[in-house]
């Protein structure tokens, strides 16, 4: 089956054709950092963390760039009230997040440039849109004139007429048409800013992604992926921008977007105040639950993020590896891209990510793998059931790191009890063994009990007594 994919432009699902085959190119927005993100940032990570593993299987050579914004008005903001340097919350905050997304299981991308290593390209960008009659100066701010480009709202599917003025785009006396928006803004002595051609400035957002493509990516490349609410008017913004300083008629081959999470009835978001962030959720909740919920939903649908989705998400994971703890696979295993991978797993992936088809394709291998009595036969369905995991990026850990290490509810929580350490649940089942040796039948039952009213279970078997938290 090859490879097909919603583009965002089109409308309509396409047949993926990279410019190069020996070489696809990718660009995800990431986020700007002022404080921890929340899980609706998680699911790009992780949609196009799945598009990046596919693609890797596929082509010999993936260069996947996924940036961080560390200059905004927001974080100038925060910043302030923090009463701490722009430099240090940009800092820690970019850490933070690449710790959430990897505990998310996330790979990682090639390069994560940031906008203020950027400034020089950047600053050249505005220029040539300048010399080329697509930007004007007014007011010490340069700005984008949206009517000199005939194809904007093409991607959007949005006419100048349709557009609402000053939505999401500020409307000042100085533009010559409200649509218009920055591309260089100036700073004052307290916040950042770089000389330039127009005065001491800082860049405005659109602008940025612009330039650290075309720096690291090249003119044209084939996948930009982002939020469903990116498309208008920072994509539809930064295509126009890259269309006209750059002379690519189709600077981004196709345009991929993800839908919201949302909580209740309304999208997760900070201005609505209704986040949950990853950090908070990674103190109740293994990073591979909150992942493997994530992928539940087809990812350009909205996802109803809740308690009830995040504990069916840990049993669907519990019984994944209840599977490979009955029927471990061989210790020896090839390295990810050498795999044999399940043609089940693959062709629900290379149908525009359908994850959740996906899933359900693990978890039919999964049952098969229960089913088997032969040893060659549960080897072969092991090995499918972890390569179909790799492309999923779950089953990364043993068996036992899963059932063993998941944190309890109560973690985290203040006033909660500490939860069990593994030694001590380690000690009380020897210590329930040695009373069911003896016949001591109700010492056995009440230490079952105290284990259980911790959340964890056990598991009686031939090969002896197995726990998990539950």
């Amino acid at each position: 089956m090859e490879l097909q994919l919603h583009n965002t432009l089109s409308g309509r699902k396409e047949v993926f054709r990279p410019r190069n085959p020996e070489r696809v190119t990718m660009y995800v927005c990431g986020p700007t950092v002022y404080g921890h993100v929340h899980i609706g940032n998680g699911r790009p990570a992780v949609v196009f963390d799945v598009l990046h593993r596919l693609l890797k299987t596929l082509y010999p050579q993936v260069a996947y760039v996924s940036n961080i914004t560390d200059v905004d008005d927001k974080i100038n903001r925060q910043a302030a009230a923090n009463g701490e340097p722009i430099e240090a919350l940009t800092r820690r905050f970019s850490a933070a997040y690449n710790e959430d997304i990897q505990a998310l299981g996330v790979l990682g991308a090639d390069a994560q440039p940031k906008a203020t290593e950027h400034i020089s390209e950047i600053i050249r960008m505005i220029e040539a849109l300048i010399d080329k009659g697509f930007a004007y100066a007014a007011e010490d701010h340069i700005l984008f004139h949206v009517p000199a480009d005939p194809n904007y709202g093409d991607l959007s599917h949005r006419s100048l007429e349709d557009m609402l003025d000053g939505a999401r785009v500020e409307v000042a006396p100085y533009k010559k048409d409200p649509k218009d928006f920055v591309l260089w803004k100036p700073s004052a002595s307290d916040l950042p800013g770089w000389e330039s051609p127009w005065g001491r400035g800082r860049p405005g957002w659109h602008i940025e992604c612009s330039a650290m493509i075309h720096a690291h990516l090249g003119a044209a490349i084939d996948i930009h992926g982002g939020g469903a609410d990116l498309c208008f008017p920072h994509h539809e913004n930064e295509a126009a921008q890259s269309r006209a300083a750059l002379g690519e008629a189709l600077p981004v081959r196709y345009w991929l977007h993800n839908g919201m999470l949302t909580l209740g009835q309304e999208k997760m978001s900070k201005s609505l105040g209704n986040i949950v962030t990853i950090r908070e959720l990674r103190r109740r909740h293994a990073g591979e639950t909150l992942r493997y919920a994530l992928l539940s939903g087809q990812y350009r649908s909205p996802l109803a993020w809740s308690d009830a989705l995040l504990r069916q998400s840990r049993r669907s994971l519990d019984s994944l590896y209840q599977a490979l703890r009955k029927n471990p696979p061989d210790a020896d295993r090839p390295a990810p891209l050498d795999q044999e991978f399940p043609d089940s797993v693959r062709d629900a992936l290379q149908d525009d990510l359908n994850t959740p088809q996906a899933l359900a394709a693990l978890h039919a291998i999964a049952a098969e793998l229960n089913r088997t009595a032969g040893a060659a036969e549960a080897e072969r369905l092991g090995s499918q059931l972890l390569a179909g995991g790799w492309l999923l990026g779950l089953l990364g850990r043993t068996p036992d790191e899963h059932f063993h290490g998941q944190p309890t509810p109560s973690q985290g929580e203040q006033g909660a009890a500490a939860p069990l350490t593994n030694a001590n649940i380690e000690a009380l089942v020897e210590r329930r063994n040695q009373a069911r040796r003896e016949r001591d039948f109700q010492q056995a039952d009440a230490i079952r009990d105290q284990l259980a009213a911790a959340g964890v279970e056990l598991e009686d078997s031939r090969a002896g007594t197995r726990w998990r938290r539950g």
